[in-house]
């Protein structure tokens, strides 16, 4: 559940808010996209070209094509996407861009409803749903594409074939407030700790599969009787991946479990990555519909998304890239064992197992309960 909000603003409002899943950095329009090889005449990629054509040469394509943009992005408020859409229409004025934010888990079956009565709406698809770029690949639904720079990405990262790329890192764990933990760092045994009765914010792991994810390390790590306990300790559970770390920023609880952070930087609240102890990041995939109206103004957000400037302003100061280097004190999301890259996918594409452990947790933690964050948005939000 890509934008990302710059570290200021994340330590502003939130970790939690973080997951809007991309950059705030902002290429500017006359930006050079990398050459890989040569497009056509055409101004399209051949099989395994990356893209050429710099953004400024995208931009007006695709405002020539139109100018108009409509992305579905998965995340947890209306407003998630803003600092995104701010950014990219300051780069490039006269695009017409809608950005619909709302559960990955919701747009995903949206699109699926879409493509079966042939409404489509969305020209890119970002998404936390791993599984479904697989599937819409086998399916044909996905244009195989390269933008700009698609070779410095993380092989992990991205599609061989170009029907997919990541184009945000992302990590969940939970946080806390350092002045009231001390002097000692916390780790997830620490959470079913008595004295942390009734002080826990948590987003609902069986509503949010990256959460699910995260608590699922947690039960296999530290057994069932961790999760009994855990569900002792008077949890306030909510709907949205952003309630932990705004319970947590907002000086409500001291301790937010479920959602994005950055260890960036000074702050007074801390994301717990530490060796040993588990967490779990992903890299948030991003594609363009075979069927896409605006093909070209897709491609510039793509190409905008992945450019060096906008992925060096990631929030967490991960990035999808091999040749972006992290801030001092941070290593590339990938070479930590305990952020579990490589499992999520894995993870993702068993939905029987899926299910089993979301039924599970119900009868631990209760049913979910709350309206969806985003809001109710129908069946073509954007048309």
């Amino acid at each position: 559940m890509s934008g990302f909000p710059s570290r200021r603003r994340l330590l502003a409002t939130g970790a939690g808010a973080a997951l809007g899943l991309g950059a705030l950095g902002t290429a500017p329009a006359s930006a050079s996209a990398s050459t890989s090889t040569a497009t056509t005449s055409s101004g399209r990629t051949g099989s395994g070209a990356e893209e050429s054509r710099s953004l400024d040469e995208l931009y007006q394509a695709a405002l020539a094509e139109g100018g108009k943009l409509v992305v579905y992005a998965g995340g947890d408020t209306p407003t998630q996407q803003d600092g995104t859409k701010a950014a990219f229409l300051k780069a490039f004025p006269g695009i017409d861009l809608k950005l619909i934010v709302d559960y990955s888990k919701y747009h995903d079956v949206r699109v699926d409803n879409q493509f079966a009565t042939d409404t489509l709406v969305p020209d890119v698809v970002q998404f936390q749903t791993l599984q479904d770029f697989d599937r819409w690949k086998r399916q044909g639904r996905l244009l195989h594409y390269k933008p700009a720079g698609f070779s410095k990405v993380h092989d992990g990262f991205k599609d061989p074939q170009g029907a997919w790329v990541a184009t945000g890192a992302i990590a969940f764990s939970f946080l806390y407030d350092t002045a009231t933990a001390g002097s000692r760092a916390l780790t997830p045994r620490d959470l079913v700790d008595p004295k942390w009765k009734g002080r826990i914010a948590s987003s609902y792991p069986h509503d949010d599969d990256a959460v699910l994810y995260l608590y699922t390390l947690y039960a296999r790590t530290y057994g069932w009787d961790w999760v009994a306990k855990f569900a002792a300790q008077d949890v306030q559970f909510a709907r949205g991946s952003n309630s932990p770390g705004d319970a947590v920023f907002g000086g409500r609880k001291p301790i937010g479990v479920g959602t994005a952070g950055s260890a960036v930087g000074s702050s007074p609240v801390t994301f717990a990555i530490g060796a040993g102890h588990p967490f779990m990041a992903w890299g948030q995939r991003t594609a363009v519909l075979k069927q896409a109206k605006n093909s070209t103004a897709a491609k510039l957000f793509l190409n905008w998304q992945l450019s060096l400037e906008h992925q060096q302003g990631s929030f967490n100061g991960w990035s999808v890239r091999t040749d972006v280097t992290p801030p001092a004190g941070l290593k590339q999301i990938w070479d930590y064992p305990n952020a579990h890259v490589d499992g999520f996918p894995r993870f993702m594409s068993d939905r029987a197992e899926v299910e089993r452990w979301k039924q599970t947790f119900a009868l631990y933690f209760g049913e979910v309960k709350g309206e969806p964050t985003p809001g109710v948005l129908g069946l073509h939000p954007g048309a």
